[in-house]
């Protein structure tokens, strides 16, 4: 049986598990090229009917998964989408980082147990554990933040499914756990993957513009509050460049773009730098 036949059967035992999985490169990227230019806002095959989305491909149906394999006669490896029931935590070791040394510093400093979990052996050396939160939870994927070593793999992110082949070598199931359902993750460790609470700054809370340019902007703020993950900054940053565009006209301010735009951007999610940066750019286009 060759490597694809191999990922192909592993990603289908996955689906029988419950996931939703879809094919990966031997860099254990997504092999499939997407269908769109740059700067799409689609979000997978349901929307546009063509494959090539990455994690937006996953699916749980064998026929459709065998399909997407079918167009990537080179892939040997599958990932497996993460959000609400999976949240994985990739554990690596290398050189003068190891994630699992730091994952038990942290267990023993606020106090919590690791739980025993389905836990993948990576080619490296490394670990990725499976782990489950509460209902709700929106956990967001980080690298490094938690700790050295650890990155948070959660919504429109993805784990390596065991039966994969990387570069290094096949990621493989832990011998001594197998396969169980994901255990909950401790509430100190799920605090630590959780982002700081946004403080509440009234004065930059938005407040309608009068006039049509202000109504306008009040339209754009309502696109980056009405957009969702995997969605948002690319929300933002056309909505941004839309606002800039009545600042060059001399309908608007700059204050009053960027920050009810910055703001309506932290209610859904992003961080403040990163929404700020966006934002500026969007400008930076415009005046271009």
């Amino acid at each position: 049986m060759s490597n694809h036949d191999k990922a192909l059967a592993a990603a289908l035992h996955a689906i029988e598990w419950g996931y939703e999985v879809f094919p990966l490169s031997i860099n254990k990227t997504p092999i499939i090229k997407s269908p769109h230019d740059k700067g799409h806002t689609c979000q997978g095959m349901h929307q546009c009917g063509a494959p090539g989305h990455g994690v937006g491909d996953a699916s749980s149906d064998p026929e459709t998964v065998r399909w997407l394999f079918d167009q990537a006669p080179k892939a040997v490896g599958y990932g497996i989408r993460c959000g609400a029931r999976l949240v994985g935590l990739d554990l690596d070791r290398k050189e003068t980082v190891d994630g699992v040394a730091t994952l038990n510093r942290l267990a023993d400093r606020h106090g919590f147990e690791i739980p025993q979990t389905t836990t993948v052996c990576t080619p490296s050396g490394g670990f990725h554990l499976w782990l489950a939160v509460p209902g709700g939870t929106i956990v967001p994927n980080s690298v490094g933040r938690v700790g050295p070593g650890i990155d948070v793999r959660s919504s429109r992110g993805y784990l390596v499914g065991p039966g994969s082949i990387g570069r290094k070598g096949e990621y493989v199931l832990h011998p001594k756990t197998g396969y169980i359902e994901p255990q909950p993750i401790p509430d100190q460790l799920l605090t630590l993957m959780l982002p700081a609470p946004v403080p509440v700054r009234p004065q930059r809370r938005h407040t309608p513009t009068p006039g049509a340019a202000g109504r306008a902007l009040d339209g754009l703020v309502s696109v980056v509050l009405n957009s969702t993950e995997g969605t948002r900054n690319d929300r933002l940053y056309w909505a941004a460049a839309k606002a800039w565009e009545h600042v060059r006209d001399g309908h608007l301010a700059a204050s009053d773009v960027e920050g009810p735009l910055v703001e309506a951007a932290i209610r859904v999610g992003l961080g403040a730098g990163e929404a700020a940066r966006t934002v500026a750019s969007a400008g930076r286009g415009v005046a271009a």
